[in-house]
């Protein structure tokens, strides 16, 4: 068994991974572009869908204030990875809502799909929901169409988030997966879109997808993190 399946090693490893974290954006030092969008939705409170891209998942906590934000809650995989992630995003103020609806290789059974879609929906008439519209599996930044399906349905705004340190841990993952070091520069860019009424679903992910992939080049650029 891989020891990342066991569910006491997952408890341990994210409870290290938290404090770590904790420290992490304590240190970092951080540029903010655009937050008034986060301000906006914050003080609306209510429903809100705020994406980024699955490879800054480990810094995308440090984006949402939830001393003023709406309770949030983390789309995450049914995977055994993904568990270790919701142990991890559930310490930091983010609990799991496990499924996704991005994997094209499963089937819906498989991943939860219709589950994430029916809990999301129920999540967003009363707060917020972070999702990774490339994840669990990508391609990278290649969005599915779940998160705009979600925006339509529901009518919540939508914060596209931009999040980069440097220097960071870069792993060798199929997204390039970002860890933060203390001490390094930090950036967090916002966008705020919501979905255009009578427009069709392809044509809506294809913009989306742009806007979340500039908030996030417009991030490494400030922190000077090289684009891969």
């Amino acid at each position: 068994m891989r020891p990342l399946r066991n569910p006491l090693i997952q408890k341990v490893l994210s409870s290290i991974l938290t404090a770590w974290m904790r420290f992490c954006f304590a240190t970092i030092r951080w540029t903010n572009e655009g937050r008034e969008h986060a301000e906006g939705v914050w003080a609306a409170q209510g429903g809100v869908i705020c994406a980024f891209w699955h490879s800054r998942i480990a810094l995308s906590p440090a984006s949402w204030d939830l001393t003023r934000a709406q309770p949030t809650k983390a789309l995450v995989s049914l995977s055994s990875d993904g568990q270790f992630l919701a142990h991890a995003l559930a310490q930091q103020g983010f609990p799991a809502i496990r499924g996704s609806s991005a994997n094209k290789d499963k089937g819906d059974a498989a991943k939860g799909g219709s589950r994430a879609l029916r809990d999301g929906l129920r999540q967003l008439k009363v707060g917020g929901l972070a999702i990774t519209p490339d994840g669990p599996r990508g391609p990278s930044r290649v969005m599915a169409e779940g998160m705009p399906l979600m925006a339509k349905m529901s009518g919540a705004p939508v914060v596209f988030i931009g999040v980069s340190c440097n220097p960071a841990i870069r792993l060798n993952s199929w997204d390039r997966a970002v860890l933060p070091l203390p001490f390094s520069r930090g950036a967090i860019v916002y966008d705020l879109a919501r979905y255009p009424e009578g427009a069709e679903i392809t044509e809506v992910t294809t913009a989306w997808a742009e806007r979340l992939t500039a908030v996030e080049a417009r991030a490494d650029a400030i922190t000077g993190l090289a684009r891969i």
